[in-house]
């Protein structure tokens, strides 16, 4: 009976250290998945890249016009104004106006007021003088940012002295100075095709001082060229500043050469053979030496009329003389 006392206590202990660690471990699993889930919100906000944005600074012109004017007047096609200042455009930190001072080329190189060099020369005011007039029809313009970049946002500052919608407003962005290949359309406004580029989704917009800012979506070009067609005043096109805000674009580093595969080394056995052709000079080596058994044979060749006499069977020969009469 005793000793199944001692047995039972035992057992008694042996289920209560089992009960507390079970209950322990219950306790910190629910702590470490809430350190988990923790960390896992976190991932989101740093996929995002939230905290490299930040809104892009554009300096704008004065307002010269007042009132809100009327969309019926420019067709159905037109956006409504906001009625208030747009608001802030995000972008990546340190992205600049890329296209300020650059040059600028067109459809239309003589242009009928001013300079396409205006296009990018920083002012913005809807002053005489200050703006460049292109000829009828579909124009463009076009400017070489110098380098590729990461492209976030175009605006645009059309004429704003009066209310007026420009049509046709394309913007593209491409690597081929000739816009050929490549060529990334961002925005396309032309809802009946008359430019002839295809149909465009985008609305039409009034003219305002604030410009006509395109989200880009960092498409990577050098050039970007805008058109027009005419606008509700005139068929004329007319440009005060287009600035393009942008980053340069990470460099394509050439990838590093691959290494040698393991039986690359086999590559030298064809040195073996070439052991053979090493061993070959020694010919031209051996050359040197004909001068010198030329010149033995050329010392030995006086001794031929000699051994063509005989030399080797000499013997005096008998002359007989005649008596002399003295």
């Amino acid at each position: 009976m005793r000793n199944m006392s001692w047995q039972g206590l035992i057992l008694v202990l042996l289920l209560a250290s089992a009960a507390v660690l079970v209950q322990a471990c219950q306790q910190s699993e629910p702590a470490e998945q809430s350190k988990q889930s923790a960390e896992q919100t976190k991932e989101p906000a740093e996929a995002s890249g939230d905290g490299d944005l930040e809104p892009i600074a554009i300096d704008l012109p004065n307002a010269v016009f007042e009132g809100t004017p009327e969309p019926r007047r420019y067709g159905t096609h037109v956006e409504k104004l906001l009625g208030k200042p747009r608001p802030p455009f995000m972008a990546p930190k340190g992205t600049t106006n890329v296209a300020l001072k650059k040059p600028v080329s067109g459809s239309d190189e003589f242009p009928i007021i001013g300079e396409l060099k205006l296009i990018t020369d920083g002012d913005k005011e809807a002053l005489d003088g200050r703006f460049v007039e292109l000829g009828p029809g579909r124009q463009y313009v076009q400017i070489d940012l110098g380098a590729e970049y990461n492209i976030y946002a175009v605006v645009i500052w059309h004429r704003h002295q009066e209310p007026r919608v420009y049509h046709d407003v394309i913007v593209q962005a491409c690597s081929d100075p000739d816009f050929i290949t490549d060529v990334t359309t961002v925005f396309n406004n032309d809802y009946d095709n008359s430019a002839g580029l295809g149909v465009g989704e985008n609305w039409e917009r009034i003219e305002t001082n604030e410009g006509h800012l395109i989200d880009s979506k960092g498409v990577k070009g050098r050039y970007v060229r805008c058109y027009s067609n005419g606008n509700t005043t005139n068929d004329l096109n007319h440009y005060i500043e287009v600035e393009v805000y942008g980053k340069p674009a990470p460099c394509q580093q050439s990838e590093p050469a691959a290494p040698p595969p393991p039986e690359s080394p086999a590559v030298t056995e064809p040195a073996a053979p070439s052991a053979e052709p090493a061993a070959e000079p020694k010919e031209p080596a051996e050359q040197p030496k004909q001068p010198a058994e030329k010149a033995a044979k050329s010392a030995e060749q006086p001794k031929e009329p000699a051994e063509a006499a005989g030399d080797g069977d000499l013997e005096p020969i008998v002359i007989e003389l005649p008596i002399p009469h003295y």
